[in-house]
């Protein structure tokens, strides 16, 4: 009966989505490895089977080296949840849980290591943790990407979802959903909580129902997860109907709130007698993790320009062969608070570019402010190479320097524009970026309301993390050229 505590000794039905089971089996291999490889890198870096005070007889180092050690790391793994299916594939929490267990890890073998007396050499045991946490990190990031592959390409390891509210949420949920496919969710079809018309029902890209038992049409359709759209869960009571109903089905629910472009470290749950409210924090705009970004990016910055400096020489040089002129371009942006500063870039295109400008204006590629077209005539030969490979950005690192901008943050716009009203105008709030989501996320192949979407999004939830992860991002997306031109 719904709604009636089963017996601790009953079996659930497992889980339907069944994706994860092989993936984590997997991972287990994967970890193991990253394990064992770390011990083998400690041996051959410190010599560890001289100085760890291990009885060597009876094979007892490699027996700990190489089997206890690695099993340790899987329990403790699995203990901080770094097999929790919700994790596995999407966001930062995954890796976040395999550094804790290198933690616990480190503190269970400093404390064995005190309980039975072993003199370890503690170098060469933070050589085999530190270096086995390496590994697992590049073989989970490895393995992440295939199962993005998997799921982008093949439309395998996906949660099959059945949507749950009015026409317009899960319409919303769905756009948003199969926007990023790498998240795995798959929606398969619609349950409407209104009414609609048949054409505009026809309109839709999935199967709409109306009026149907859910748990009966999520068997119908093959859905193994069931996501509650917008004022779908409103009404009282009925939500937790819902979850007595799915008990022991193995299928899975799931709440997508009204409130969105929220990340994760700004929303916690705060439950009220039974009542679960979410609450939001606001973006940190200031403090101790605003000057560390700030003095992260005057240093990398001022190391960069050092390292470059030589490539910038030859840079300039190739400039003045292809056209006479200056080899600096520079530009009037708007900046952090409504502050105006001129940027700098390497000139990619002839001198008379302005002056040209007027006649190409109708053949623009762009729906934003930026002008923006594939085979622009002004942009000279080696001008092309710069773009495509993103080299002309790098004379920015002066900005960042001078503090008018940063490394990561959103995208500086031209200086006289007048398009900063309502909502875009709090990408002010921050330092514009040499680099940033929206550049990660597509560049100049995004329309200019997802770009504003995207710093937006941004402004609201950074953290030094985030600007490192699009940083890392950003490596991948100019060496494929995606979007430069």
């Amino acid at each position: 009966m719904n709604g009636v505590a089963r017996s601790a000794w009953m079996r659930a039905r497992p889980r339907l989505a069944r994706w994860h089971r092989p993936y984590i089996m997997f991972l287990l291999v994967l970890d193991y490895a990253a394990a064992a490889l770390g011990s083998l890198t400690a041996v051959s870096w410190w010599e560890t089977r001289a100085s760890t005070g291990v009885n060597e007889t009876g094979n007892y180092f490699s027996l700990i080296a190489y089997v206890a050690l690695p099993l340790c790391w899987l329990v403790l793994l699995w203990g901080n949840g770094a097999y929790d299916r919700r994790h596995l594939g999407i966001g930062a929490d995954e890796f976040k849980r395999v550094v804790r267990a290198a933690v616990a890890v480190l503190a269970t073998v400093s404390v064995a290591a005190f309980g039975f007396r072993v003199l370890l050499s503690r170098w060469s045991v933070l050589t085999a943790v530190v270096g086995a946490l390496i590994y697992m990190l590049i073989g989970r990031g490895a393995a992440r990407r295939v199962l993005h592959f998997v799921r982008r390409r093949i439309h395998q390891a996906n949660h099959r979802t059945l949507l749950v509210g009015t026409l317009q949420e899960t319409l919303y949920v769905y756009k948003i959903v199969t926007r990023s496919p790498a998240a795995g969710l798959l929606p398969i079809a619609i349950h409407l909580t209104d009414g609609v018309s048949a054409a505009r029902r026809a309109q839709v890209p999935i199967p709409v129902y109306t009026n149907r038992n859910i748990i009966g049409l999520v068997h119908e359709v093959g859905a193994d997860t069931i996501a509650i759209c917008g004022s779908a869960n409103s009404e009282p009571g009925k939500l937790r109907e819902l979850a007595w109903e799915l008990e022991g089905s193995g299928v899975d629910l799931v709440v997508a709130p009204q409130i969105t472009d929220i990340a994760g470290p700004r929303v916690h749950i705060r439950p009220i007698e039974g009542l679960p409210l979410l609450h939001v924090e606001e973006p940190t705009l200031s403090g101790m993790s605003l000057l560390a970004k700030n003095a992260m990016d005057r240093v990398c910055a001022a190391l960069g320009l050092l390292v470059l400096l030589p490539i910038f020489g030859l840079i300039a040089l190739g400039i003045k062969i292809t056209d006479p002129g200056p080899a600096f371009f520079r530009q009037k942006r708007i900046g952090h608070e409504g502050r105006t500063f001129r940027v700098w870039k390497f000139r990619t295109m002839y001198t008379d570019a302005e002056e040209r400008l007027a006649t190409l204006i109708d053949m623009n590629e762009s729906d934003g402010l930026l002008f923006k077209m594939k085979d622009d005539p002004r942009v000279t030969p080696i001008g092309r190479f710069l773009r495509a490979s993103s080299l002309d950005e790098l004379p920015q690192l002066i900005n960042v320097v001078l503090g008018e901008m940063s490394l990561v943050g959103p995208r500086p716009l031209p200086a006289g524009d007048d398009d900063f009203e309502g909502p875009a105008r709090r990408r002010l709030l921050v330092r514009p970026g040499m680099t940033g989501l929206w550049q990660v996320s597509g560049r100049s192949d995004t329309t200019w309301e997802e770009a504003v979407r995207l710093d937006l999004y941004y402004v609201d939830n950074w953290s030094l993390a985030y600007d490192l992860s699009i940083l890392w991002r950003t490596i991948g997306v100019v060496l494929a050229r995606k979007g430069a031109y």
